[in-house]
């Protein structure tokens, strides 16, 4: 496969890059390596993917998804088999400060990676959704078959819109589109915005964390390396119209366009003063904790129904939280040397 991944530098376009690499496909990255966090920890990421015995295959470009013109030159210029993308502004809370970023980014941007996909008969895209599109939803475990239209947050709501365009697409152009709804993620090279890094910098550092909603927020923490296994397995397994889709009562995990929509989680719900817990026995250093109400935009719980994964792929997310820590930690200790 050819393979373009928006995103390239972020922590899962990095790994799924590394992935892919490994399985001698040929990859462009791309990525607007803003300022959102550290520049440097993507450059980073970049040089581990130069510097790989395999790095020959893969080319980056440094490009900005809302770059219209830009973009329509990489797709015609390339040609690609197949996209990913991994590119957006992310942070829940980020969207209520910054609300353009994340038009631009995901709505606009995605845009144009949808019209690259039409003009360039790509073969099948796979792009990130976000397990807050199920906001106001309190049924658990979360299933592709609730109603999602009650999001909490723009964020959420992007990455909504992202999935009914990429519908649109499907349906009007024969597009094969695939969207996953990623939990929580987390591992080694992860961003410095997410909990877990967030955390770990303030224990070391003998500063309190902020505890929201008093450490009574549950989440389905879920394993990179998992999250890139369940990509690698997809990616060869363009959507495909549903036989047994009813315009009457319509399925909203499936359709009669060929596009589909999982959940990647770890299928479990953790409560947060548990991954504290776990994460202090991995540092061995207890945490200052500073108990703080909800954040508008949050949502109290997670957890992922991934049945339909499973059963398409053969491959059900199951990294123990205290491993998955456990290699943060030690990836952590390594590039900061703390």
């Amino acid at each position: 496969m050819h393979i373009l991944v928006t995103g390239a530098a972020g922590f899962i376009g990095y790994h799924l890059a590394r992935r892919l690499l490994g399985e001698r496909h040929t990859v462009v990255g791309i990525d607007n390596m803003n300022a959102y966090y550290d520049v440097r920890l993507k450059e980073a990421r970049l040089a581990e993917l130069k510097a790989l015995p395999l790095a020959r295959a893969f080319r980056f470009e440094r490009l900005d998804l809302a770059d219209r013109d830009g973009m329509a030159r990489l797709f015609a210029r390339e040609r690609f088999t197949h996209v990913v993308n991994l590119a957006a502004q992310a942070g829940v809370r980020h969207s209520l400060k910054d609300p353009a970023s994340y038009i631009s980014s995901n709505l606009v941007g995605f845009g144009h990676v949808l019209e690259g996909c039409r003009q360039n008969g790509v073969e099948h895209l796979v792009f990130a959704s976000s397990s807050s599109v199920y906001g106001l939803n309190a049924a658990m475990p979360y299933s592709t078959r609730h109603n999602v239209d009650h999001p909490v947050s723009l964020y959420a709501a992007t990455k909504k819109s992202d999935e009914l365009m990429a519908h649109a697409y499907s349906h009007l152009f024969g597009i094969p589109a695939t969207g996953l709804r990623f939990f929580t993620v987390y591992g080694p090279w992860g961003r410095p915005d997410m909990a877990l890094h967030l955390f770990t910098t303030a224990i070391l550092r003998g500063e309190p964390i902020k505890v929201f909603n008093e450490g009574r927020m549950r989440r389905d923490f879920t394993y990179i390396d998992d999250i890139v296994e369940g990509m690698a397995r997809l990616l060869p397994l363009p959507a495909a119209p549903d036989p047994a889709f009813d315009a009457a009562a319509p399925d909203p995990a499936a359709s009669s366009a060929p596009w589909r929509i999982y959940n990647i989680g770890n299928h479990d719900t953790v409560e947060l003063g548990t991954f504290i817990d776990t994460l202090e026995k991995a540092l061995g250093k207890k945490a200052i904790r500073e108990l703080l109400p909800m954040q508008p935009g949050d949502v109290e719980s997670t957890w992922a129904d991934v049945d339909d994964l499973a059963r398409v792929t053969g491959f059900t997310p199951a990294t123990p939280l205290r491993e998955g820590i456990e290699r943060f930690v030690a990836w952590y200790r390594r590039y900061y040397g703390a």
